[in-house]
């Protein structure tokens, strides 16, 4: 079976090409995908831009969110917490040599600059070995037992897997619970049992948690092949079949999602979304989603027929957030931009030792249409406070091609578009030198399209070349906007309702820009370029994590804590097998100190957890964790009398660049005289 794909984009004399017909792989027919596995290829193929990479040259994305190293695939939720949201994604720190990934965590205020937290959710922590994709909850109500406020996530591991299983992936699916007391930055497994075992289905997986308000309880979508079951449970660890929605054309269905929202009409529905592959029926293989009506057991879609968030090809495990300012009139969102069918094609492991990048956050309505109810996305509006440039390149009459006065390779398009007789428009992006190289955002006729065959495509084979999405061929205007980054081109058209998100490997020399027409001519004003500064995000620094038989390289310890190390064990709030725990000196009576090697401070703050004895410092007898800059301390914190490890930030704003020591004192020799500390990290 053979896809018809047309290429609408102007050659170097701006004339259209013919359509050409591209071929699609066994697996995409099928519609197989591993979204929530990770998987690496032991040698991923070779970038596919038109020259080599040069030493100097970089694929990072200048504003767009890329994981610091190596590999990540799956979105999950963010959860907003005290004031930033918290964003998890799987992560696989092996990738080029094993599969399986964790849940690590950025943090943002605004959705579009993010802050590396490092592992939240670490694999082979428990039996069933990695995570998968899942989501995360703020249990405000205690329904779990793990503490008010404590965030707990639902998550697909492999349920006892052999090692043949986690080699290959192929384990039993079953859902799990981990959860976290210290605000989101470090989970631990709920034991090694399922508290939704599989009933002997092979695809059972994604859980999506929602809050039903009006019957109190929770419910769970789980993505089940061709189905997606909805489950109801009072404390998310028992739970009740609901109900089920099955459709059987969009293959295997992925990352569910539900959400209630109010339409610019100010009625109110509730929109079911999934990942889909919608190969089979000339569709996309991104987001699709339904708008319709929940009661709490059943979700009743108003059509049949899917509509689709993105209509390009890189979109895909897309999630969806409340904005806590307006949390029914508008919705965040992003995707995963990356496809299955050339996963690990991408020049970013060569040259910059990572694959896994993001779409840009985006915002979306509701809005009422003649032909009924969809959603809009715009850009995130916080984008525009990370400009570092806006020109205006005024109004520009075209007919045929024009070069813009404008080269870059990380930039927004915005632009006025109208046309009275015309077959084909559009923007011209990534131009190479001689112009044989370049990508094309335009409307031809009755659609509009994203074509990058000749522009970097990543798809070996040739095929996902070019994605389109109807368009009203009696309008005669039309406002572009386009988000262009080093790896990757996001076409909005007019208000959103149609997107075109694809990964784009352009050489990193091809930064020429331009417009064209065809049939016609055009008049493309108000031309607005905007750069952005760079968000790259430094990754975090696990100062100690006290896991192995040593404190760490170069610590040193004095007094009773001479020659011990770590102590295995795993009181409440610890992370892994092992902490520090000065008990081990010999038992309340032993005193000393335990003291780190001399680090820069070069991250915005520092994490720990803390329990043990309530003796500051400057006191007799302190059992305190100080942070050393010249020999003196410059923070400080004490326990609270309980073995229950707790979270201590210190913010270093005024000390970066400063050398300095982790101290730990144990000057006590009563009651509760020693300290446990765990999971020292370095952040933004």
């Amino acid at each position: 079976m053979t896809s018809r794909s047309s290429h609408h984009g102007a050659d170097a004399a701006g004339t259209p090409r013919r359509p050409r017909p591209a071929r699609l792989g066994l697996a995409v027919l099928l519609g197989l995908t591993l979204t929530s596995l990770g998987i690496a290829a032991p040698g991923p193929a070779a970038p596919p831009a038109a020259r080599a990479a040069d030493a100097g040259d970089s694929y990072r994305a200048v504003y767009h969110f890329t994981v610091p190293d190596h590999w990540k695939n799956d979105p999950q939720r963010p959860i907003f917490v005290n004031g930033a949201f918290q964003y998890y994604y799987l992560y696989n720190a092996d990738y080029g040599e094993s599969v399986g990934t964790a849940w690590r965590l950025a943090t943002t205020t605004d959705n579009v600059a993010f802050h590396d937290q490092g592992v939240a959710a670490p694999k082979k922590t428990n039996a069933n070995y990695d995570l998968w994709s899942g989501s995360a909850v703020v249990d405000t109500g205690n329904t779990a037992g793990f503490g008010a406020g404590a965030i707990v996530i639902m998550v697909t591991q492999m349920d006892h897997p052999t090692p043949a299983e986690i080699a290959d992936a192929s384990g039993p699916q079953a859902q799990f619970l981990w959860y976290s007391t210290d605000g989101g930055r470090n989970f631990r497994p709920y034991g090694d049992t399922p508290v939704l075992p599989n009933a002997g289905r092979k695809d059972f997986r994604d859980p999506k948690l929602v809050w039903d308000a009006p019957r109190q309880r929770w419910v769970a979508l789980i993505a089940e092949g061709d189905r997606v079951g909805f489950y109801t449970s009072p404390d998310l660890k028992n739970w009740t079949p609901a109900s089920e929605y099955v459709n059987t054309t969009l293959g295997t269905l992925e990352c569910p999602d539900l959400f209630q929202i109010r339409a610019d009409d100010g009625t109110t529905h509730w929109v079911m979304g999934v990942s889909a592959n919608g190969y089979l029926t000339g569709d996309p293989n991104t987001y699709a989603y339904w708008t319709g009506s929940f009661d709490g057991t059943v979700f009743t879609p108003d059509t049949t027929a899917p509509q689709w968030l993105d209509r390009g090809f890189d979109w895909y495990g897309g999630v969806t957030w409340d904005d806590p300012a307006a949390p029914l009139d508008r919705r965040f969102g992003v995707g995963w931009m990356n496809n299955w069918s050339y996963a690990h094609s991408a020049p970013t492991w060569t040259s910059d030792g990572f694959n896994g990048t993001d779409s840009i956050t985006r915002e979306i309505t509701l809005k009422r249409y003649a032909d009924g109810y969809a959603l809009a996305s715009r850009p995130a509006a916080a984008l525009a406070q990370h400009a570092t440039d806006v020109k205006n390149l005024g109004t520009v009459q075209v007919d045929g091609v024009t070069p813009l006065g404008h080269r870059g390779t990380a930039y927004r398009l915005d632009a006025d578009v109208s046309w009275s007789t015309l077959d084909n428009l559009g923007v011209r992006l990534r131009v190479s030198a001689d112009g044989t190289r370049h990508t094309d955002a335009g409307i031809y006729r009755d659609h509009s399209y994203l074509n990058r065959r000749d522009g970097g495509n990543p798809d070996p084979s040739g095929a996902h070349a070019e994605s389109h999405a109807p368009y009203d061929p009696a309008k005669k205007q039309a406002h572009l906007t386009i988000l262009v980054d080093r790896t990757s081109v996001e076409y909005f058209v007019d208000d959103g309702r149609q997107v075109h998100s694809s990964q784009v490997f352009a050489d990193p020399a091809d930064d020429g820009l331009g417009l064209f027409t065809s049939g016609g001519s055009a008049t493309f004003s108000d031309i607005t370029i905007t750069e952005y500064e760079n968000l790259a995000q430094r990754p975090a620094k696990v100062l100690a994590d006290f896991e192995g038989g040593t404190y760490g390289e170069a610590w040193t310890a004095t007094g009773g804590f001479a020659g011990t190390g770590p102590t295995q064990a795993q009181p409440p709030g610890s992370v892994g097998t092992a902490v520090l725990d000065t008990f081990t000196g010999g038992g309340d009576p032993a005193t000393g100190t335990i003291t780190s090697p001399a680090f820069t401070i070069d991250r915005r703050s520092l994490h720990l957890l803390l329990a043990g004895g309530d003796h500051p410092l400057g006191l007799p007898g302190a059992t305190s964790v100080n942070l050393l800059v010249d020999g003196q301390p410059v923070r400080t914190a004490t326990g609270d009398d309980t073995g229950e490890l707790k979270p201590v930030s210190w913010g270093l704003d005024d000390l970066q660049g400063r050398s300095a020591q982790l101290q730990i004192l144990d000057d006590a020799t009563g009651s509760w005289g020693h300290l446990i500390v765990d999971q020292v990290t370095l952040t933004d």
